[in-house]
């Protein structure tokens, strides 16, 4: 296991307090746009997250009033142009290994977002598990706008399992915004709250969650994403096993005891 408190990124902002990691990114005056290292730096992050100790969920930020404005038109957008077929695939594979990692990292992650979240932003807060946002929030997933496919970083897989399949397509061939309202009113955030309460909102739905049992948390972020491809038969067969392993811990010994004690249970993820 490891320690990720002690992280220090170069191409966005991380702090943890409490298990509950807090991540910005760090370029306000352009909207906090991803460039191929930040993509990078967070990808191996996601990944390195499955072995920490000392966090138990994840926010995802707004920084200057903005959540992210998608790849970076000069620092990306302008090289991908002139990169042979090989390179292009790299980069595709890349970002898609981004989504995975935050799909397996085994913490829940939860986007606050104000402002714009559009492009590579949206998908950010469409692989978290929870997503509030602002009633001013802009989502778009504009792949279309500059001439690709709105079958990028997992959108055709993730969006419709959110929104249905409908709602998805109207989304990923017009490139439009969705406004926060349709956003709530069609699944995609939880919930709208004023900028002024957004990250006090989102922390203490964090801080919730890390109040419970973590390791069972775990598990249940593995099975929400595995059981996408099985069958009935195949997720209940999963879910038995997995909540034999939960039945394990120390944490269902604690929560029995409690019960019986008639008070609150003091979850420690074991």
């Amino acid at each position: 296991m490891s320690a990720m408190a002690r992280l220090k990124p170069k191409h966005f902002l991380w702090q943890v307090e409490g298990r509950i990691a807090k991540i910005r990114l760090d370029r306000p005056e352009r909207k906090n746009p991803l460039t191929f290292d930040s993509y990078a730096e967070l990808r191996d992050t996601f990944r390195d997250l499955v072995y920490a100790d000392d966090v138990d969920a994840v926010v995802c930020l707004p920084n200057g009033g903005n959540f992210c404005s998608g790849g970076d038109v000069h620092d990306i957008i302008g090289p991908l142009v002139k990169m042979d077929m090989k390179q292009l695939l790299a980069f595709t594979r890349m970002t898609g290994d981004f989504v995975k990692a935050m799909l397996n990292c085994g913490k829940p992650i939860i986007s606050a977002v104000d402002g714009v979240a559009v492009g590579a932003g949206a998908i950010i807060a469409m692989a978290s598990d929870i997503r509030i946002a602002t009633p001013e929030a802009k989502t778009a997933f504009l792949f279309t706008r500059v001439g690709l496919a709105g079958c990028d970083m997992g959108a055709c897989a993730i969006l419709p399992r959110i929104i249905g399949q409908g709602r998805a397509a109207e989304l990923l061939y017009t490139g439009r915004t969705m406004s926060a309202a349709e956003g709530e009113r069609w699944g995609f955030y939880n919930r709208l709250v004023d900028a002024a309460a957004l990250e006090a909102d989102a922390l203490d739905m964090a801080a919730r969650i890390v109040s419970g049992p973590t390791f069972a948390h775990g598990i249940t972020k593995t099975q929400l994403n595995q059981e996408w491809s099985m069958g009935l038969d195949q997720a209940i067969e999963a879910e038995a096993q997995a909540q034999a392993i939960c039945m394990q811990t120390g944490d269902f010994e604690r929560a029995y005891k409690a019960f019986v004690a008639k008070e609150k249970p003091v979850f420690e993820g074991n």
